[in-house]
């Protein structure tokens, strides 16, 4: 009897030494792996849809990101309900760039983009911060690596926290849900194809001729609509406790400005001018600020000031007395028509 109890607890031993070394990968092995592939790859491409749920109306952005391993980026975001087109972010030797390529516009930042801020699209960025949580957490499903981390948005403390699922064959990103501190998610990035190693042309990261190419494809697609298409005052649906109480007309060389007065809690300033197409785009706009993505557009952010463009209207909302988590807030919201 005592020899049959001994070879069922050997039996048990071995059983579950078998069981261990066939177990699940732990968070440190597949980070590694991850960490690897991103390491060999001379770059990537990759297709994704970004719905935001940070303003009143849910936005939903189509995404192309491309990368060479020069440190190099090209991310574009186009809103199918943006009459005038989409924007994208180019980063290359020269520095960090926002083009517009229906307006023939591009902004320069002086930036450590994308570092300096987490970033849901990209693969580098999801690495970063999983790898500085030490309090990461890791789970896997039937098809996924899941790594539940902290977020490191500079501009927005509203957003802390991110659920990041990779697949378990490939190790690419599929899924990216971006929590608030009631850990709903806010952003969520679809991940549809990921290619490792695609070729890229000479000029593809060349801030003139991308904006040029990208311009020459705008206007083919929006020059009717931008001759038929009004300016059309917009009006933030968050005013953080204030009303409307003054507006201004102005018309200048450029095109009509508007100045919109809120006056309650806290007082702020929405300035709003028609922004013409230039005929060249040969040089650009130098901004001292922090690249932001509002929702509806990117923009940049100085102290306390906001700055986007948007179906041919520049905006800029100012105020002393918001945060600068409401300053976001009331910016994402500015969606709402004026009622006539």
């Amino acid at each position: 009897m005592r020899k049959w109890k001994w070879s069922r607890i050997v039996m048990v031993f071995f059983v579950m030494l078998f069981l261990a070394a066939c177990g699940g990968k732990s968070q440190e092995s597949v980070l590694s792996k991850i960490e690897e592939k991103l390491e060999e790859a001379d770059g990537y491409k990759v297709k994704a849809e970004m719905l935001m749920r940070t303003g009143q109306d849910e936005q939903v952005y189509e995404i192309d990101v491309w990368h060479k391993k020069q440190n190099f980026y090209r991310i574009s975001l186009t809103n199918p309900q943006d009459e005038k087109g989409g924007q994208v972010i180019l980063k290359n030797e020269e520095g960090v760039f926002v083009l517009t390529p229906a307006l023939k516009k591009s902004f320069k930042f002086q930036s450590d983009w994308p570092d300096n801020s987490s970033q849901p699209y990209l693969l580098q960025s999801l690495v970063k911060d999983v790898v500085n949580d030490k309090e990461a957490v890791f789970e896997t499903t039937d098809q996924h690596y899941i790594f539940q981390t902290k977020t490191n948005y500079q501009n927005n403390t509203l957003l802390p926290f991110q659920e990041i699922y990779f697949d378990k064959k490939e190790y690419t990103p599929v899924l990216v849900k971006v929590l608030d501190k009631d850990k709903k998610s806010q952003v969520e990035v679809r991940f549809s194809r990921f290619e490792n190693n695609p070729d890229f042309a000479t000029d593809d990261f060349k801030t003139e001729e991308t904006l040029a190419s990208l311009s020459a494809t705008a206007e083919e697609t929006v020059v009717t609509e931008a001759e038929e298409m009004p300016f059309t005052v917009m009006l933030p649906l968050y005013t953080a406790g204030s009303e409307l109480v003054d507006k201004k007309e102005v018309e200048t060389d450029e095109g009509k400005r508007v100045i919109l007065t809120f006056a309650g809690e806290k007082n702020f300033t929405l300035v709003q001018q028609e922004e013409p197409t230039v005929e060249t785009a040969t040089t650009s706009e130098e901004v001292k600020g922090d690249m932001i993505h509002l929702g509806h557009a990117i923009g940049f952010i100085t102290n306390q000031v906001i700055e986007w463009s948007k179906d041919g209207t520049h905006y800029m909302l100012a105020s002393d007395e918001l945060t600068k988590e409401e300053l976001i807030e009331v910016a994402q919201s500015v969606q709402g028509q004026e009622v006539k």
